[in-house]
Order: C-alpha cells, then structure tokens, then sequence
C-alpha cells in the first residue's frame, strides 16, 4: 500500500472512532441520523458544486447505479449501526461491526475480483472470527450474551461490506468523485428520513439543541474521513485498504472503556486487539 493511501486511512481510522463516539452519546435521540445527515448536506453543498462544475460532471447510467448502490447500503448502515448504539455498548457494538465488515469485504474481493488467498490472510479471517467471539462474551456464557448488540454488530458489518466494494468499484473503476459518493448517500438519507422528522417536528427541535454537537461531529468528520479512504482506495487495493482502515477498532473500543464507562474487561480488549491483528493480516496478505 503507497505511504500516503495509508497515512490517509490511519486519519481517516481516528476520525471514524470519534465520531462512533459522539453518535453513541447521541444514542437517545430519535431522529439523530437525519441531523446529522441534514448538517453534512449544508455543510458539504458547496464543495459538491464546485466539484461537479470543474469536473464538468456528466454520470453515465453505470455510475448511476452504484450512487443508487451507495445512497441505499448507507441508509442501511447508518441506521442499523444508531440501533445498535442504543441498544447496546460501544465497545461491544463498534469492533464486531468492524471486524465483520472487512471480514466480508475481503471474501468478496476475493469471490467477485478474483483476489488470492495466502496463509496471511486465513491467519486474518482466524483471528477477526476469535476477536469477534471474545468481544461479544460468547466464549465466556453464551446464553448470557448481548445478542442484541451482537445482532446489530454483525449486520452493520454487512452494510460495511456492502458499500465497500459497491463504492470501492465506483472510485476504481467507474472513476466517480469520492466526494459524489459520500455526498449522494447524505442527501438520500435527508430525503428518505425528512418525512418522519416533520410529523415529529417537536421533538427534532428540542434534539436539534440537546444534540448540536455531536451531530456537528458526525457530519463533518463522518464524510471527511470516509473521502480518505475512497481517494486511498483509488490508488490501493480495496482488499488491502478495507481491513487496514478498521485500525480504529482498538480506538473505538478505548473510547468505549474510558470515556463511556462501558464494562469491557481484559476479554473483550484482548478480542479488539485480535480483530485490529486480523484486518492487518489481511491488509498486507497479498
């Protein structure tokens, strides 16, 4: 992986954990994946434009569908992943779903791209399944496991997966703007969510001020470092950037422990630690 493809995916890992940070504070409001998504399109409307004037944009039917692709899997997981945090603990929720993810990214990569299997990256798929086993208790008592944060964390892994390679194919191959792509999926969320937030018009007024700043976070720094890793995978492969970017995984599970007081003992550190040792075996497995 180019040096600067990875110093692209180690910011965009930082800002990715603080902003999971913020949204779990943000658990209790309703509506928080439309704030947010309403303040990224203000906020991000004008880079667009300059973006689409420059390049004088003109989207083939192709490139169509994979911004269709994207705007439908990141409605997916942005509402899953909201569900998860208010339904479980960050540090159970966050590295499960980052593990899964990459986990599935890099089989597709290697079932749709025809990518080659080492002893490196089996060693990775072994190690993000023993992280993902630890960090959920389920060696410890299964049947008293959170099944409710291990659902949402697998299948926000899903949706990670999903629009990785949707997106990855949309900057690789059909050349389109990271910025469109991540523009795109904010602007159908808006579109999509805008409806229930005007029938509950009170209550996104009085979440507008109790949840201001995180929701200012998650717009700002949820698309920047998300444009990282789409220019990273423009000049990398989306098998080596995918699992590479999950390195926040150990952040994300740090800020959980410490800063939300969240009841994640040595297992479940040691599971993060496995799943961060497994999604780098697979970034560099080939």
């Amino acid at each position: 992986m180019p040096l600067t493809a990875f110093m692209a995916v180690l910011l965009a890992a930082a800002m990715h954990a603080t902003w999971n940070l913020y949204a779990k504070r943000a658990a209790g409001s309703r509506h928080f994946v439309w704030l947010y998504s309403a303040a990224s399109v203000a906020v991000y409307t004008p880079i667009v434009l300059w973006v689409v004037i420059d390049e004088h944009l003109r989207l083939a039917p192709i490139q169509l569908l994979a911004l269709a692709g994207t705007a439908v899997l990141h409605l997916g997981y942005s509402l899953m992943l909201q569900a998860g945090y208010r339904a479980s603990d960050l540090s159970l929720v966050y590295p499960i779903a980052r593990g899964f993810g990459p986990l599935l990214s890099f089989v597709g990569a290697v079932v749709l791209l025809g990518e080659p299997i080492t002893w490196l990256s089996v060693a990775g798929v072994a190690l993000i399944v023993s992280g993902i086993l630890l960090v959920s208790g389920l060696t410890r008592e299964p049947h008293r496991a959170p099944r409710a944060g291990i659902f949402f964390g697998l299948a926000t892994g899903f949706f990670i997966a999903a629009y990785t390679l949707n997106d990855g194919w949309a900057v690789k191959v059909l050349l389109v703007s990271p910025f469109l792509i991540d523009y795109t999926g904010n602007l159908f969320r808006v579109l999509v969510l805008s409806p229930q937030a005007w029938m509950d018009r009170s209550t996104v007024a009085r979440e507008m001020r109790t949840y201001a700043t995180p929701a200012l976070v998650v717009a700002v720094l949820g698309p920047l470092g998300y444009i990282l890793v789409l220019y990273a995978m423009r000049v990398a492969p989306i098998s080596h950037v995918a699992p590479a970017r999950e390195l926040a995984t150990l952040i994300g599970t740090y800020f959980g422990a410490r800063l939300l007081r969240e009841r994640a003992g040595p297992t479940r550190i040691a599971g993060a630690v496995c799943i961060v040792a497994g999604v780098i075996s697979l970034a560099f497995a080939n």
